[in-house]
Parts: C-alpha cells; sequence; structure tokens
C-alpha cells in the first residue's frame, strides 16, 4: 500500500484479486470517487470478487489475464489515468489449499493445475502429448529442477504404463527419479511449479502485461509487482530497468534525455519480507516486491 502511494479519488487496477485482500486494504484508502478494477482468471476468486462488487459501488471485477489488461482499459476509458497497478504473481494459497485443484502434491487428486480450469490443456493432458525433450527443457527452464532430463525421461516411460492424471502418481514419480534431496523441500518441488507456470503461460502473461503498463499509468502513477520465483522478479528487475534508462543509444551518440524516452523510475531497492512476516506466513518466504513510478 505503500507503494502504490493511493490518492483517494484515484484509478487502481489490482491484476491478481485471489481473494481480495489487497483489494480490500486498497478500497479501505480510497474515497467516494476512487475506482478500484481487479481481474483474476480464477471462478471462484470472481464469484469472491462479485461479492465484493455487490456492496461497493467503487469496485469492479473483470475475467482476464495480464496480457487483456490494456483492452479492459481502454473499454472503460482508463488508459493513461491510472494511478496505480498491483500484480501479485503466481498461485494463490486458496489455489494451494484445494487439493482438487491439483496444484499441490500434499493430496492426491486430479493432476489438473489450470488458473482456468474451463480453459486450455490441464497439466494432465500436457504430460500424456509433450515430448520427453519439452518436458525436460520446461522443468529445466521453468522449474530450474538439475534432473529435469531423468524425470521427463521417467515420465514418458510411465505414461506408456498408464496414464498420469493424478498429483499423487506425479510426485511419487518425480520422488523415484530425483536422486538427492534440497534440504526442507519435496523433491516434486521444482518439477510442479514448472509444470503449472507453463499450463498457464504465466511468464508470457507477464511479459505482456509489462509491456502494456506504461500505456495505462498516469503521470506519477506507480507500478507494484509481487514476485515469487526468480525467472518472474528477472523480468520485471529488467523491464523496469531498462523503461528507466530509456532508448538504447551507441556510446558516443550527443542526445538530449528527453530523447531517451524514460517511462519509469525505479523506487529503489526491492523489498522482501521480514523474519517476523516469515513466521506469520511461511508462504511469504520467497516474495519480492518491487515499484517504480510513471515519468512525465
Amino acid at each position: 500500500m505503500q507503494a502504490l502511494a493511493i490518492g483517494t479519488d484515484g484509478y487502481y487496477l489490482d491484476g491478481t484479486f485471489g481473494r481480495g485482500g489487497h483489494a480490500r486494504a486498497l478500497l479501505a484508502r480510497l474515497g467516494p470517487a476512487g475506482r478500484l478494477l481487479a481481474v483474476d482468471r480464477d471462478p471462484q476468486a470472481l464469484a469472491a470478487g462479485h461479492a465484493l462488487a455487490a456492496n461497493d459501488p467503487r469496485f469492479e471485477i473483470a475475467q482476464a489475464r495480464y496480457s487483456q489488461l490494456p483492452e479492459l482499459a481502454r473499454a472503460r476509458g482508463w488508459s493513461g489515468r491510472i494511478n496505480g497497478i498491483l500484480l501479485d504473481l503466481g498461485v494463490s494459497s486458496p489455489q494451494l489449499d484445494q487439493p482438487a485443484r491439483g496444484f499441490s502434491f500434499h493430496a492426491d487428486a486430479p493432476l489438473d493445475m489450470r488458473m482456468d480450469p474451463s480453459s486450455g490443456q490441464s497439466a494432465a493432458d500436457w504430460l500424456a502429448s509433450a515430448s520427453e525433450q519439452t518436458i525436460a527443457s520446461v522443468l529445466k527452464e521453468l522449474g530450474e529442477e538439475r534432473f529435469a532430463r531423468r524425470v521427463a525421461r521417467a515420465i514418458v516411460a510411465a505414461r506408456h504404463q498408464q496414464p498420469l492424471t493424478t498429483t499423487g502418481q506425479l510426485a511419487a514419480l518425480i520422488e523415484r527419479a530425483v536422486p538427492t534431496r534440497e534440504p526442507g523441500k519435496h523433491p516434486a518441488t521444482r518439477c510442479f511449479q514448472a509444470i503449472r507456470i507453463q499450463i498457464n503461460a504465466e511468464l508470457d502473461e507477464l511479459r505482456a502485461g509489462l509491456a502494456g503498463v506504461c500505456d495505462l499509468l498516469a503521470s506519477g502513477g506507480r507500478l507494484v509487482v509481487i514476485s515469487f520465483h526468480s525467472l518472474e522478479d528477472r523480468l520485471v528487475k529488467r523491464f523496469i530497468r531498462d523503461e528507466a534508462q530509456g532508448a538504447n543509444i551507441p556510446k558516443g551518440v550527443p542526445v538530449r534525455d528527453a530523447e531517451l524516452r524514460r517511462r519509469l523510475r525505479s523506487l529503489g531497492a526491492p523489498v522482501r519480507p521480514s523474519a517476523a512476516e516469515i513466521e506469520r506466513n511461511p508462504r511469504a518466504r520467497s516474495a519480492v516486491l518491487r515499484a517504480a513510478e510513471r515519468l512525465a
């Protein structure tokens, strides 16, 4: 909330409603003329958002991906007028806590992992059809899994015997395939994370969302992004850096500063959770918050 520097009559966009924790905190700081538009892909999150919208005329929720934010803003006449955009990346606690969604390996459940279960390919369908090379690349690049090839080979061998349809099957297979253990981590952690990111095209959506934010923000408007994965944070860090540096001009070429077309100003070092916050909420341990301000 501090990074967003909320004005009482501002226009704000919450890119991941979840169950409305950030949205309610933001609404508590808005006056009667303020407006908040939230988006989410998950039907359960949308249901919670519609219940909030029914009781607060300042609030609206829409089902959308990050890549659709410019379209939503244009439809409402908000382009270039938004005072703050908040993107809270990754999977939400309710999604992890409901075994039937297939995000977690702590209970045996259908292997789904879709943020919107009505759209796209489930994790089970993708694992049944992807090549061994593709699976290995995803596990290595998106999960930074050391034993990606070994796990991919085991998946392809197993699916010839019977389809992989549950989280328990996949977790057990990975546990057998991975020869060493990271302290405090289940062997399937990195692989489940990689498959989830692949199924939901999370990095592609983040890239597309970031590409549009500068055109959405008003002068002085804030971009605030909370990442939970090094690949996400790297994208956000580079985006803010590039927009703060402006046009890539060869060394020695004389240009005015205004000609660099800088669009953002970084608002300092990334913010990480304190030890006290991690103790209250262990899932915050890998969170990184970065903020930037739209230049005139």
